[in-house]
C-alpha cells in the first residue's frame, strides 16, 4: 500500500473578508475531492482571510500514479483556481 500526502499553501487575492476566503476554498476543495477522489480539507489557517493551506491525501498501490494525481491536483489548483500557490508539498509513505 502507499499513500500520497500533499500540503498545498494558496494565498487567495481576491478574498477581502473571512466569508469570501470560505467560498473560495470550499468551492476548490469541493472540486479537487470530486475531480480526483480524494480526500482533501483546509487543514490550517482557518482566521486568515487571504490564506489558506489544503491537505490532500489517496491512497494506491503504484507512487508513479499516485505522484501523477498530485502533480494533477496541483495543476489544477494553479490553473483553474483563483488562487495563488505559494508553497507545496509532497510526501510518499510506503506500507508494509
Amino acid at each position: 500500500m502507499v499513500i500520497a500526502v500533499a500540503r498545498i499553501r494558496v494565498h487567495l487575492p481576491e478574498a477581502h473578508s473571512l466569508k469570501g476566503k470560505r467560498k473560495v476554498v470550499k468551492s476548490m476543495v469541493t472540486q479537487v475531492r470530486n475531480r480526483y477522489n480524494v480526500a482533501c480539507s483546509e487543514v490550517k489557517y482557518h482566521d486568515v482571510w487571504q490564506t489558506a493551506e489544503i491537505g490532500v491525501c489517496t491512497v494506491g498501490n503504484s507512487e508513479p500514479m499516485l505522484s501523477s494525481v498530485m502533480e494533477r491536483i496541483l495543476s489544477f489548483v494553479e490553473n483553474s483556481c483563483p488562487v495563488d500557490v505559494v508553497d507545496s508539498e509532497l510526501e510518499i509513505i510506503h506500507m508494509g
